[in-house]
């Protein structure tokens, strides 16, 4: 039995992550939870076939963490992180709130001081970044978007985000103009979120359940749940890093990143100590 909890179901990406890991057979029972409206998106799904609670029931396998202002989310992640942890330690956590460059460590550090932290199995989910890149190059490059990958490293945010464009076969013909008016504007992200959310978990019990090799996503990750992935990033960015979003596997690999996003993740980060310290003692 194959159990998956998904933390902020009711909320508009919520919704729709829960809808498209319903559509998978490797998910016996789907746990969802919010703080408002849980039951009534639980309603809505009494019609599919797979079980279902709205219950805060934390699931052995796969617990996907994921709200909608980032404002308030360190609060609601530590204390979910804390649940997790006493009750579902072993579980894979798939971390989408924002601001992932944060609430990563946030969940790291709870988990450290429970003595339950595995870094192999905490993930920060840095899928759309890939999604909304490929989709770019290939409108550019006039390719299909399901056959481009574009890898993209450093964290999940602003100046923090890096498009590897030079590891794309054709984007050299791209122009310095074209890359830069792909990048204009900013908004929110919905139903792109949720489908980035479930390809990540998805590809997670990809390669866990049925054991497929080679499965690749680029997520923020502690850099101690690969030693020599970790070396390879530090001879780079430099030792002061300890989190980046590089291409992982289940055991997770290096890549090949740059040092221009390590101030704004460093201050991600440290503002994470203070918040642990001295406004969340467990």
């Amino acid at each position: 039995m194959l159990d998956v909890t998904i933390c902020g179901a009711s909320a508009g990406n919520g919704q729709p992550l829960s809808l498209l890991l319903k559509q998978t057979d490797l998910i016996t029972h789907l746990s969802l939870y919010d703080i408002v409206n849980t039951p009534g998106v639980a309603a809505e799904f009494k019609s599919f076939q797979h079980q279902l609670s709205f219950l805060l029931v934390f699931q052995e396998y796969l617990i996907c963490l994921l709200m909608t202002s980032s404002k308030i989310n360190a609060g609601i992640v530590r204390v979910l992180a804390m649940a997790a942890a006493k009750f579902a330690s072993k579980a894979f956590m798939c971390i989408i709130s924002n601001p992932v460059n944060s609430t990563v460590p946030i969940v790291t550090e709870v988990f450290k001081q429970l003595n339950v932290y595995d870094s192999e199995r905490i993930f920060g989910a840095t899928t759309l970044d890939i999604i909304r890149a490929s989709t770019f190059v290939s409108e550019l490059a006039g390719a299909e978007a399901s056959a481009l990958r574009v890898p993209v490293v450093g964290g999940h945010s602003s100046v923090t985000i890096l498009s590897l464009l030079s590891q794309v076969a054709g984007t050299d013909k791209l122009t310095k103009e074209q890359v830069e008016n792909a990048k204009d504007g900013a908004g929110s992200a919905t139903l792109s979120m949720a489908f980035a959310g479930a390809r990540f978990a998805l590809n997670i019990l990809e390669a866990s359940v049925n054991g497929t090799p080679n499965v690749v996503e680029c997520s923020y990750v502690h850099l101690v749940a690969d030693q020599q992935g970790a070396h390879d990033v530090k001879s780079i960015v430099g030792n002061q890093i300890e989190y980046f979003s590089v291409p992982v596997e289940l055991g997770v690999n290096g890549g090949e990143l740059f040092a221009a996003v390590v101030p704004e993740l460093n201050s991600n980060i440290s503002k994470v100590s203070a918040f642990i310290t001295e406004e969340a003692k467990l």
